[in-house]
């Protein structure tokens, strides 16, 4: 019988595969340091590219920042000026603004219609007057709600009286919203009843 020594193939065999197994590991390690290689590179590019364009824009914008100071400069001298303006049309408009309500009133009220008492609360304004009926009352109410300087007239009661004189007269109580110019309503056609002014009232006799 003959016998026949295997171990020197199993030992061959076995070094085969263990160095097989270096070079797939061997393999694997250079691709992932490759791979870790290439990201890491194109990491590098992408910050390195970034960092330019930051540097870019800060060259930029120190190139212009003398213009970007004289703009600032132009905006703040701007809300100044315009500041300065609206307080100077406020004090006009506190200034004139009472003369021109009076005047309107004046320009409003119809013939034989006659104020006897006018008092303000804040931008509200109240009248008493007298007027010889129903009628004129009502193109008063008309006139000052087209009037551009009143706004939420509103009625709030009629009553028959007498005057000195024995006259039957209506009497009435008003309330309105004194509206500013600034913020005037656009002008409205007077009815054809309303161009009579206070004056003429006042010449036919105010009752007393």
């Amino acid at each position: 019988m003959i016998d026949i020594n295997l171990l020197p193939v199993r030992e061959a065999r076995r070094k085969a595969d263990v160095r097989q197994l270096g070079m797939q590991f061997l393999l694997a390690f250079i691709m992932a340091a490759a791979g870790i290689g290439f990201t890491h590179s194109n990491i590098v590019s992408r910050i390195s590219d970034s960092q330019h364009r930051i540097r870019q824009m800060e060259a930029d914008i120190k190139q212009f920042q003398p213009q970007l100071d004289q703009v600032a400069a132009f905006r703040k001298k701007k809300a100044s000026l315009e500041k300065k303006i609206e307080v100077i049309e406020d004090l006009d408009r506190a200034r004139s603004g009472p003369v021109r309500v009076m005047d309107e009133l004046a320009t409003n009220m119809p013939d034989r219609v006659w104020l006897t008492r006018l008092s303000t609360s804040g931008n509200t304004i109240s009248l008493s007057g007298e007027g010889m009926d129903n009628e004129l009352v009502a193109v008063l109410m008309r006139a000052l709600t087209e009037s551009p300087y009143f706004d939420k007239v509103d009625l709030r009661g009629t009553e028959l009286g007498n005057s000195k004189e024995g006259l039957k007269l209506v009497k009435f109580n008003v309330d309105a919203v004194v509206v500013s110019p600034k913020a005037a309503k656009p002008e409205a056609p007077k009815p054809a009843a309303s161009p009579a002014r206070a004056a003429k009232g006042a010449q036919a006799g105010e009752p007393s």
